[in-house]
């Protein structure tokens, strides 16, 4: 086991602190932080993507796993933090300045992405890594940290109040959960509302679906929720007449229909 400094010196030694503007919240609890690094599974040798390692508390639980890490980070602050794991972990991290919305990670799967996602841009980067007509993805599995609200969202069930596009956007080929609750306390500074991580699997895709229709379809239905859908869905070519098809009573709102009923529509669609 290669011995560390606490992640508290290493910040008060580069003078780091966290920022409103980048979304940062550190993590100092390292039995919590290992913790999460377990969720995945067995990281030895596993490629691993991280984005915001910051002053590298995650990253260097990621390292102690075994894995391989690619980390992307934009607050040039943190650079010689993460330098210094560079140095004690030789071949294991590999470190990319840039937005991660933005930057290439020039990874080949299967990999793991394990993350405690800036607020700012955490759900952005989540839709992308679900999207894509290509499935199974070139990830392995997610494993990121939200607020809990953003959580609770992911893995919500139709008819609940968190249902939503996000909802559907993860589980129409994908499994997942709430892994583990964080409360605000553990961070520096403290945000303002509680933390989770959501851990999901790739799943089987759907025949004949268009994930780029089911896309679509979901950005319309929910757009305007508080609409019936013969209202929030009539702009979207076909999709009154697919509700017909299916039996779908035009008078229902978006967060009455289940995961599978949108798939459904969303494969007459994809005709």
């Amino acid at each position: 086991m290669i011995d560390l400094p606490p992640l508290r010196e290493v910040i008060a030694r580069h003078g780091l602190f966290a920022t409103k503007a980048l979304g940062q919240n550190f993590l100092f609890d390292e039995q919590l932080l290992d913790r999460i690094a377990k969720l995945p599974g067995k990281l030895q040798g596993q490629q691993v993507l991280e984005i915001g390692p910051g002053p590298g508390g995650l990253t260097r639980a990621l390292l102690r796993a075994g894995a391989l890490v690619t980390a992307i980070e934009m607050d040039r602050r943190c650079l010689p933090a993460l330098a210094e794991l560079i140095e004690a972990f030789p071949g294991q991290l590999r470190v990319i300045e840039g937005d991660a919305t933005k930057v290439p990670h020039g990874m080949e799967g299967p990999f793991h992405i394990v993350a405690n996602l800036p607020y700012n841009v955490g759900t952005t980067l989540f839709v992308g890594w679900l999207g894509g007509e290509v499935w199974p993805p070139q990830w392995a599995s997610l494993t990121l940290m939200f607020q809990q609200e953003v959580a609770q969202r992911i893995v919500a069930d139709a008819r609940s109040d968190a249902y939503g596009r996000l909802a559907v956007l993860a589980q129409w080929r994908s499994a997942a959960k709430i892994a583990l609750k964080v409360h605000r306390s553990a961070f520096t500074p403290p945000p303002k509302v509680m933390s989770a991580v959501v851990h999901v699997t790739p799943a089987a895709m759907p025949d004949a679906v268009s994930a780029r229709k089911l896309e679509r379809l979901t950005e319309a239905a929910f757009g305007q929720r508080r609409k019936m859908l013969r209202q929030s869905l009539k702009g979207l070519p076909g999709a009154l007449p697919a509700l017909d098809a299916l039996g779908i009573d035009p008078q229902r709102r978006a967060e009455t229909l289940s995961v599978a009923e949108f798939v459904s529509i969303a494969r007459i669609l994809s005709e």
